[in-house]
């Protein structure tokens, strides 16, 4: 399909172009993400971002302004500097998880629970936005899958995905984390 056809089939709702628009410039999205970001499971995340963003935002897009890959580059750039953003505020918010332990009472957990929590509140805040979000919703809010894709507005087979991914990085995380401390 000629990026015209690809572009008045985006603005049709078509998906059949979608799948081509996607398929056309997948690999250009996901490699700038993961150049700008360096961790290949964030650029994954920013790639289908972006694309439920173009998808989602489709009617924004004019073709008169510009061509369609470079739209969807637009869209890349912001979902990137989000994302480093996020990366800024996990951090910070690790930082003062980390001081807080600390400063809450020592005598009432012993050290291998303290140092657990330290790491597990240290290794979610180190998750994607997104996957950070739905595990504390599942976990902390006791939401099912669907509740939260129906809160967050995100779409059931999304939700299912940041949950898989985050729990494989944390349950990763503190796996390593075991593995340093026994050789210790």
């Amino acid at each position: 399909m000629l990026e015209d056809e690809l572009a008045r089939g985006l603005l049709a709702a078509d998906e059949i172009a979608f799948a081509a628009i996607y398929r056309r410039w997948g690999a250009l999205v996901h490699t700038l993400a993961t150049r700008s970001l360096g961790d290949t499971h964030e650029a994954e995340d920013v790639t289908q971002q972006v694309f439920l963003g173009a998808w989602r935002g489709r009617a924004g897009f004019r073709p008169e302004r510009g061509p369609l890959g470079a739209w969807l580059v637009g869209i890349t750039r912001r979902k990137i500097v989000d994302a480093l953003a996020a990366r800024t505020r996990r951090a910070e918010l690790a930082d003062s998880s980390a001081r807080g332990a600390e400063a809450s009472g020592r005598d009432e957990a012993g050290p291998e629970e303290v140092l657990d929590r330290v790491l597990l509140v240290d290794e979610l805040s180190r998750l994607p936005h997104h996957q950070r979000e739905v595990l504390c919703l599942a976990f902390y809010a006791d939401l099912t899958q669907a509740q939260i894709a129906e809160r967050t507005g995100l779409p059931l087979g999304t939700v299912k995905s940041h949950a898989r991914r985050g729990l494989y990085r944390l349950r990763q995380a503190i796996e390593q984390g075991r593995d340093a401390t026994e050789a210790a």
